[in-house]
């Protein structure tokens, strides 16, 4: 059973996410919030495997909420997933930045949501397709905030972070490679174990600030 909070300031949307979640055999609802600073209290106290935060909300924005979820040692088994109105929301690099697992747009199609919930539960990030290149784009663009130090790293290691930066899957990144999706997905495990990356949307977030991919 996967474990979900919600977090939106409002009340309908909050509404149907509850009558979503609670429509899936796999899925549990076991809080809500209106608000980051009790979104935070929420999760400490259920420890829920998904949190769907709203970037924009009263009192702590969710950006806030973030990173007081991710910084707290008691939850690291919770992933978080930004709920954004627009496809590049500002906040939303700083979010990926901060260690959320994804973001889905408001609009997105029910199954969508679903199995955004899903992805990240099973301990993987999730872009909305849409937009992936878009924001690794931007990122490529924007001037490096940090380095980090990739001296430990293969120089197929530095390849492979190198594709997951551009936005490829592990499928793509074997096909471009000539490996297979599970030698694929061995390097971008062992590059996240030793960059400490929280989840692949980090890495690619890490990647970009090492000047490893350049704008399409």
């Amino acid at each position: 059973m996967i474990r979900v909070v919600v977090a939106d300031d409002q009340p309908l949307v909050r509404l149907g996410l509850r009558v979503l979640i609670d429509s899936e055999d796999d899925l549990e609802l076991v809080g809500e919030a209106e608000d980051g600073r009790k979104a935070i209290a929420v999760v400490q106290r259920t420890r829920p495997d998904v949190v769907l935060l709203d970037i924009r909300m009263p009192v702590l924005d969710g950006l806030s909420a973030l990173r007081a979820i991710v910084e707290d040692p008691h939850l690291d088994q919770t992933r978080a997933v930004m709920v954004t109105t627009f496809e590049l929301d500002e906040y939303v690099f700083e979010a990926l930045r901060s260690g959320a697992s994804g973001f889905v747009l408001k609009d997105a199609e029910p199954a969508e949501l679903l199995r955004a919930i899903r992805v990240v539960a099973a301990g993987e990030s999730l872009l909305s397709p849409t937009v992936t290149r878009r924001v690794i784009d931007a990122f490529a663009r924007r001037p490096a905030v940090h380095t980090p130090d990739l001296s430990g790293l293969t120089a197929r290691e530095r390849e492979v972070m190198g594709l997951v930066g551009r936005g490829l899957s592990n499928d793509e990144i074997a096909q471009r490679l000539f490996i297979s999706p599970a030698t694929a997905r061995t390097h971008v495990s062992r590059v996240m174990v030793k960059l400490g990356a929280r989840d692949r949307a980090q890495l690619a977030v890490l990647a970009n600030q090492a000047g490893m991919v350049t704008p399409s």
